[in-house]
């Protein structure tokens, strides 16, 4: 059976009975038919928290898949099974992947969130919402220009972009405007997906609704003609935003093939952007369970460093422990072997693969001082030889080691990993923060510690134009924001070529912006951008709907 079969011959709870299961008023709750709802934050404002938070993340991406997300719900439905309090907080996918490379992210086999052709589509529309959000400030920042300009806003220096929720590539640079001084003010304009967007990003770091909207009226949309910032609460845009985010910033309630509870809000790409689902959601589960299990994007070195040196540092959380996903596959591909041939046994390259594994444990360890478990996304080429040889590196690395079988087995095939986990964390002492760099470094010196320290380069260079607006910023007085470096998933570097472990290489940042609401400056290394295009196959082709509206093809 297909994911989406075995998703659609699930049996669910009802959305009300889920919910009493973890102690939800049935009055915070707003059921999006029968086995969906948003849950209202506010009522469990007071609600102390009780649960340990485990942060999963993986090696460095591979065109073979790592299986993160279905190695998170695997963790938690093995809690489930082992008899332990477990909930997930998760991030919602895009439909840039749904429709482009990646396909659907909500799991696979017998460890997925449900129900997965709605959250893989529009869900409960929150994506739709904070597209609507961004294009709103957009649209009424032209608009304050066509109405005479009394911010003195300069068209040329505007930096809001519009967006969009899809893979366009041919929308990435854009002239807008056009058409005669009735339709606006001719400029250069161009569009991110949605995932990468600023109010994506302030969405996910908001604490509440009250400090979304402060977010979103400091998000700054241009310069003025003497070269000052001017901002989304100069232009007003803030009030009617708010508004058109209040419902989308609760958290969406849903649950597993097993029942397990699943909270499912906000979804920013870690390569790009933060890759963390949102604050509110996050806090919102830890005060529901004794676990909960939740997933940063790509490799550590993306999504685990911006969890922890971004989301941690302003909203005051600390995982109490890594889940370090791997596949042998994977590992297989970083020593060298192309994706053909990964099903067959080759253990000299996987031995040299694990460098790979090697350095996300030792950062790991060594920066962020976090116990790790590492957990391998069993498949069935995986030979005795090449187990052994995975399991020997972990002995001599020090880490706990075990395999998961969640995808074909459900919470059953993950008990062990499970049990490994919460043997650690009821075991463990409380960790404490450590972070990759310190507030009062200047930003220059930020990307420079996360290159050094994080992806093992050995020097980093900077274009002209991010020199200068890092100099604008600081002056601005953004100097002690925290840095979300956005490069390519599939290495190390900023080189999707250099598999492997690369130590002592260049690191070039061609470009940074200011994202003002969610608190960070992004700084974009090599040839990353914000708006994906389509594959030559993209996914969307195999998507489809039969004619008693089944849907088909989302994988």
């Amino acid at each position: 059976m297909t994911d989406i079969q075995i998703a659609q011959a699930a049996q669910m709870m009802p959305i009300e009975n889920l919910a009493e299961s973890i102690g939800l008023k049935a009055d915070s709750l707003s059921p999006y038919g029968r086995y969906i709802a948003k849950v209202d934050p506010a009522y469990y404002r007071d609600l102390p928290r009780r649960a340990k938070l485990v942060l999963v993340t993986a090696i460095t991406p591979t065109p073979a898949g790592e299986g993160k997300t279905t190695i998170s719900i695997s963790l938690a439905d093995g809690l489930h099974y082992n008899g332990k309090s477990a909930m997930l907080a998760l991030r919602e996918p895009s439909l840039g992947p749904v429709f482009g490379m990646k396909g659907g992210a909500t799991g696979g086999g017998y460890v997925q969130v449900l129900p997965m052709e709605n959250i893989n589509l529009h869900f409960t529309g929150d994506l739709h919402a904070i597209t609507t959000a961004n294009n709103l400030l957009a649209s009424m920042v032209d608009n304050h220009i066509q109405q005479g300009n009394s911010l003195n806003i300069d068209p040329r220096r505007i930096t809001f972009r519009r967006c969009m929720d899809l893979n366009d590539r041919q929308l990435r640079s854009i002239v807008s405007g056009l058409g005669g001084s009735a339709n606006g003010t001719p400029r250069e304009d161009g569009f991110d997906i949605t995932a990468a967007s600023e109010v994506m990003a302030t969405f996910c770091m908001a604490q509440s609704l009250e400090d979304l909207k402060e977010r979103l009226a400091r998000i700054v949309v241009a310069r003025d003609y003497e070269g000052k910032p001017v901002t989304c609460g100069q232009i007003g845009a803030q009030g009617a935003m708010t508004a058109l985010l209040r419902d989308a910033a609760m958290p969406n309630l849903v649950q597993t093939i097993e029942h397990t509870p699943c909270l499912i809000h906000g979804g920013p790409f870690a390569n790009i952007a933060h890759g963390c689902n949102s604050v509110i959601a996050t806090r919102l589960a830890l005060k529901l369970a004794d676990y909960v299990i939740t997933e940063a994007g790509f490799g550590a070195d993306l999504g685990a460093e911006k969890f922890l040196d971004i989301k941690c540092r302003q909203s005051g959380l600390w995982p109490d422990c890594v889940v370090l996903v791997a596949t042998i596959r994977a590992l297989k591909h970083h020593g060298g072997v192309a994706k053909a041939d990964l099903g067959n046994e080759n253990v000299p390259a996987l031995e040299k693969g694990l460098d790979n594994l090697r350095q996300h444990v030792k950062n790991i360890r060594e920066v962020w001082k976090l116990p790790v478990v590492v957990a391998l996304n069993h498949f069935s080429s995986d030979t005795q030889a090449e187990i052994d040889t995975v399991l020997r590196a972990a002995e001599e690395m020090g880490v706990p080691c075990r395999f998961s079988d969640g995808w074909a087995q459900g919470g059953k095939g993950a008990a062990e990993l499970a049990q490994c986990v919460s043997d650690l964390l009821d075991g463990g002492e409380q960790t404490l923060p450590s972070y990759t760099y310190g507030d009062d470094l200047g930003l220059a010196e930020k990307i420079e510690a996360v290159a050094k320290r994080i992806y093992h380069a050995g020097s980093v260079t900077f274009s002209a134009k991010s020199r200068n607006t890092i100099k604008q910023l600081e002056e601005d007085g953004w100097g002690k924001a925290p840095v979300c470096i956005a490069k390519t998933q599939y290495s190390f570097s900023d080189n999707p070529k250099l598999l492997g472990a690369p130590e002592g290489y260049e690191l070039t940042i061609r470009d940074v912006r200011l994202s003002s609401g969610a608190g960070f400056v992004v700084a974009f290394a090599g040839d990353i951008i914000a708006m994906p295009g389509l594959p030559k196959q993209p996914a969307a082709l195999q998507v489809d709907v039969d004619r008693e509206g089944k849907i088909e093809g989302i994988f």
